[in-house]
């Protein structure tokens, strides 16, 4: 097992760091472009990806920048269809089960009125908070 690992240990932090170099955004090359990063990653094999990660570590630190979620590899549209759709902006997610739907249970409510021949109530749904 301990020799599996002397192949395992570098390659996994090689494909991490190229993950991540992938993801990077300008500053955190600190001028060095991203092809020359990728040269030195898969060259040197446990000190360059090390270099990168320590590298980029330390400009995201001077920058200031709190740690970020993880971007996708490229830009998605609607759908998960790659290129965008050309709009712009966050999505509006919906409620991820029906029963945190507050449209869904008041017409659930206003089906069970009816079917117990009480008269259905006149204002719609609520959302919580309200």
């Amino acid at each position: 097992m301990a020799r599996a690992l002397v192949y395992i240990v570098p390659i996994a932090l090689a494909i991490y760091a190229l993950f991540d170099l992938a993801r990077s955004l300008p500053e955190e090359r600190v001028g060095i472009r991203r092809w020359a990063w990728v040269l030195v990653v898969l060259l040197l094999p446990v000190l360059g990806p090390l270099t990168w990660i320590i590298v980029s570590r330390w400009a995201r630190a001077q920058a200031g920048e709190p740690p970020r979620p993880p971007r996708p590899l490229r830009p998605t549209g609607l759908g998960g269809a790659p290129g965008g759709s050309g709009l712009s902006g966050p999505r509006r997610r919906g409620p991820v089960a029906p029963d945190d739907d507050p449209e869904f249970l008041w017409r659930l409510e206003q089906q069970r009125r009816r079917a117990a021949g009480d008269p259905p109530s006149g204002d719609g749904p609520t959302t919580p908070g309200e």
